[in-house]
């Protein structure tokens, strides 16, 4: 009889806890299939879901309860000798320098570092030059001295190799394709009612303002036109003026609300922060069998293939011709949404990226995969 493998022992030490969209995202998404290969994962947020909703309601934090954060987390720390990998998401500590990045480092214990967005953008151009000297060269350090770096597209991986990391390996933000399906693909989607031709965004109070870039366009199609807008976890009360239609946001409901749009809308400004970002809603989108009108900016040049599967659009007017393009042309909507879905099965799906990732752990931690039987 083989002696049984000994499990995987990860500790992720993710920022947010499941309510978090980058936590959610990057991590919690992949559990399911990391505990059937064969890890022993041990999740511990740093900031609860009551931060989340007090932020995305527009809330300042309760100082103590950040504090708390803090001490829970060199709490979480004094167990890292236990475990044979230590999964981060961006940093430890929010708004400190490195130093328990530098005390795990001498731990000597395997760390992988995730990075889903431009986060050494996020200090080193802050407006206040204490903050900038203090913090600006810190997710540098910590990219230097991980085990691996994981970056959610090209600008991110390029950063890091150019300031001297060890390892990087690209590894995309994914949808579950398994639940974001096309409408009618499931028995609880039900034949909608003759209603407008819906244009559709999700996101969450942090990044409605790139609506903003948009506004006109969106004015002037739903004002004007016989055309709905509908925005699901966007800040309150913007685009009321429109009309828009506002939804909460909720994991139970997010597949749902996309597949009643009609096609998927992405707006962004063309800076440095945003060549980081990893296009999540416009892949959820896409897997949903929508066709996608996005800012031909960062990821998005990777993910879109203007034409086929969506439309790039700068000015006013390439936003109006190319919504009115797949508003008036039903035929050509629904073949670029099944181009959508096939980019996003073929290459942005967690059950193509999870064994990848399992790999990338293990590797990481100098031990092989145990495989669970069926």
């Amino acid at each position: 009889m083989m002696p049984q493998m000994q499990l995987t022992k990860v500790l992720v030490l993710s920022r947010y806890a499941r309510r978090g969209p980058s936590s959610r995202i990057r991590t919690y998404q992949f559990l399911p299939f990391l505990a059937e290969a064969g890890f022993d994962v041990t999740v511990a947020p740093l900031l609860d879901d009551t931060y989340l909703t007090n932020r995305f309601g527009g809330r300042l934090p309760n100082p103590l309860a950040i504090i708390r954060a803090y001490l829970r987390r060199i709490a979480q720390l004094r167990e890292a000798r236990q475990f044979d990998l230590i999964w981060i998401e961006i940093e430890l500590m929010p708004w400190l320098p490195p130093w328990f990045e530098r005390w795990l480092l001498r731990l000597g214990i395997p760390m992988v570092v995730d990075y889903d967005d431009a986060w050494f953008h996020r200090y080193s151009q802050q407006p206040w030059w204490l903050v900038r000297r203090l913090l600006g060269p810190k997710i540098n350090e910590i990219m230097r001295s991980a085990t691996m770096i994981m970056a959610g597209n090209q600008y991110l991986a390029d950063h890091a190799w150019a300031v001297g990391a060890r390892d990087v390996r690209i590894v995309p933000t994914v949808v579950d394709t398994d639940r974001f399906l096309p409408a009618g693909t499931t028995e609880t989607q039900r034949p909608q009612p003759s209603r407008p031709f819906t244009i559709g965004w999700i996101g969450s109070p942090a990044s409605t303002g790139y609506l903003d870039r948009i506004r006109p366009v969106l004015t002037e199609l739903v004002r004007n036109e016989n055309n709905r807008l509908v925005l699901v976890g966007a800040a309150d009360g913007w685009g009321t003026d429109l009309p828009a239609v506002l939804h909460p946001w909720s994991e139970d409901s997010e597949v749902d609300e996309v597949r009643n749009f009609d096609i998927g809308i992405s707006p962004l400004t063309n800076g440095s922060v945003e060549q980081g970002k990893c296009g999540y809603k416009t892949l959820q989108y896409m897997a949903c069998g929508l066709p996608v009108v996005v800012a031909p900016v960062g990821v998005h040049l990777d993910i879109v293939q203007s034409g086929t599967n969506g439309f790039f659009a700068n000015s006013h007017d390439d936003w109006i011709d190319a919504i009115r393009i797949l508003r008036d042309d039903p035929g050509r909507r629904v073949e670029m949404g099944r181009a959508a879905r096939q980019l996003v099965e073929q290459s942005y799906s967690l059950k193509t990226w999870a064994p990848r990732l399992a790999d990338l752990l293990c590797e990481a931690a100098g031990r092989p995969i145990m495989k669970i039987a069926a």
